[in-house]
């Protein structure tokens, strides 16, 4: 599961950083993380529910960097909201992501920043891409995994022409024509 899941993001961010790398030279550089300039969170303005999820930092909170308090107090809050059975999804997968190795998760930070670098346009065609290969038959999926592996860049960035053109001959949108809402909408 692990080495699917793996797989296919290795396949959605090389989808990716083709398209960045099609278009680099048309994009302003992206504005500085807000992160940088992340205000310092204190530990008395935190609700009492995200504090007690929090307790293993209150000792060294102060010490932290305002992102990383940001970012702890922004997951919280994503915590409290979720379902039970989201909870457990999420649990899942941090299992799963504690159980790779250190190279592939360094490997899947530097994507999913690459990712985050992406104009919102080119990460809704992305993420149109991901909903349209989960919803292939395993067997399909496992196929377009393996060829996608074993093509040269240029025989993938073919491969992504061609989708293109076929898409256009039968008269429907470019692959990334519609965009999905954004998380907070979708709940």
């Amino acid at each position: 599961m692990i080495r699917t899941h793996a797989l296919w993001l290795t396949l959605l961010l090389t989808t990716a950083t083709a398209l960045l790398s099609v278009s680099a030279s048309a994009q302003e550089p992206p504005p500085p993380a807000a992160a940088e300039a992340a205000p310092h969170v204190n530990w008395s303005s935190l609700p009492e529910q995200q504090q007690k999820l929090l307790e293993n930092f209150h000792g060294q909170w102060d010490t932290l960097p305002p992102a990383r308090q940001q970012a702890l107090s922004a997951g919280a809050a994503r915590w409290l909201q979720m379902s039970p059975e989201q909870r457990d999804g999420a649990r899942g997968r941090f299992q799963n992501w504690q159980h790779l190795p250190p190279q592939q998760q360094s490997l899947i930070r530097q994507r999913w920043q690459r990712f985050q670098q992406l104009p919102p346009e080119q990460q809704a065609v992305v993420r149109q891409n991901y909903h349209a290969f989960s919803g292939l038959p395993p067997e399909q999926r496992e196929r377009l995994r393996e060829r996608w592996l074993n093509s040269s860049p240029q025989q993938r960035m073919q491969m992504l022409q061609n989708q293109r053109a076929r898409h256009m001959q039968h008269g429907l949108p470019p692959p990334g024509f519609h965009r999905f809402p954004p998380p907070e909408e979708r709940r």
